[in-house]
């Protein structure tokens, strides 16, 4: 693969939650346009996502609950007992018009990279990244698990050493649950203490195979390339990965209204850049993120380092445009700052590293000593 390739679809433009739901908000579109914008996206480095079919989503999902779904898209409406027993029709995992085929356009594009990467090479799936769904239920805003579906299809090329990092704000619990155990897989997450779901604590290892740090409330850049530098690094390295998936959630950045971390857009782009060197075959995918100004900027950011774009310091017009034409009607009363239409990167925010934040890197150094 001479370039990255960037996986879209125009079901995320006209798809919605519902007006009063965090994913009221455009994400994926919003990457498009500004990348567009900005001449960052070439026709030959796109590539429109393919839904997935039952059959294939049955390699995690089952297939009482792939039906389910399909059928909760049919009717527009679930019985007592479908939200009971799969979480459909909740007011984290509504019903809506394409609530079977966004979710599987998602997981399809996750698929197709793992076909592209056959040979090596980096894609780009944002809308990717549901980490929560689980086997047979939605979870956390997730109907599908398009990363799992990914790590089983890497290691069923004949993969043996696959790495999952993972630094959205809530926890991957539905991956770790999945994937605990498989020989060959790395799972490290960073995520927010204490934030739903409420798992992914320190000493929680998955049978040997996740490294979880939670971070403090307030958490920001320095408390992260600590964390990126001292753990995350030499332990992705340190297992030889011949493919590392990385989950990009853009809800750690301080604007974001569902978490309390306090990171600039220049952490996850220098994980990116850092990560990125360390195995041939590379998978971003989205995640978390519910600020539309910026999820877009962030993951516009992260498609340019990607592809070895230079990031202006000022957008040029068509790119303003862009991130001016977005709401946000759930915190319409909000004041804008000027730096979210006419920039994409944030200034750092650094500050002194929480004493937390060093101590759960040490435990987990020393964890990761044990199994070496």
């Amino acid at each position: 693969m001479d370039r990255p390739i960037f996986i879209g679809s125009e079901i995320y433009r006209g798809s919605s939650y519902g007006p009063r739901h965090p994913l009221a908000i455009p994400r994926v579109p919003t990457v498009i346009d500004l990348s567009r914008a900005i001449g960052w996206l070439p026709r030959d480095s796109y590539r429109t996502s393919p839904r997935a079919r039952p059959a294939a989503l049955t390699a995690f999902h089952t297939p009482r609950y792939v039906a389910a779904l399909q059928q909760a898209e049919a009717t527009g409406q679930v019985c007592e007992g479908t939200r009971a027993d799969h979480g459909l029709g909740t007011l984290s995992n509504p019903v809506f018009s394409e609530m079977f085929r966004r979710p599987a356009t998602a997981a399809g594009g996750s698929l197709l990279a793992t076909e592209l990467l056959a040979n090596g090479g980096a894609v780009y799936n944002p809308g990717g990244g549901t980490h929560h769904g689980q086997a047979d239920r939605a979870s956390g805003f997730c109907y599908l698990n398009d990363p799992v579906l990914a790590l089983k299809a890497l290691f069923a090329q004949g993969l043996t050493r696959v790495a999952y990092v993972d630094i959205d704000a809530h926890h991957s619990d539905g991956v770790e649950q999945a994937m605990a155990g498989t020989d060959g897989l790395l799972m490290i997450s960073t995520h927010e203490e204490n934030r739903w779901p409420f798992t992914g604590g320190l000493d929680d290892h998955a049978q040997g195979t996740a490294l979880n740090l939670p971070l403090p409330l307030g958490a920001q850049d320095d408390d992260f390339a600590l964390a990126l530098h001292e753990m995350i690094l030499p332990t992705v390295a340190a297992h030889r990965p011949q493919a590392i998936v990385f989950q990009c959630g853009a809800d750690a950045v301080l604007e974001d209204p569902l978490s309390r971390l306090a990171f600039s857009n220049t952490a996850h782009i220098a994980a990116l850049r850092h990560l990125r060197p360390l195995s041939p075959r590379f998978l971003m995918l989205g995640g978390g993120g519910y600020n539309p100004w910026s999820v877009g900027r962030l993951w516009t950011a992260l498609w340019a380092t990607l592809s070895g774009y230079d990031i202006p310091d000022h957008l040029p017009t068509p790119a303003r445009q862009v991130l001016e034409g977005l709401s946000w009607t759930r915190k319409a009363h909000l004041p804008r700052p000027d730096h979210w239409t006419t920039t994409i990167l944030d200034a750092p925010r650094n500050g002194p590293i929480l004493a937390e934040v060093r101590q759960r890197v040490r435990h987990l150094q020393a964890r990761q000593v044990a199994w070496v």
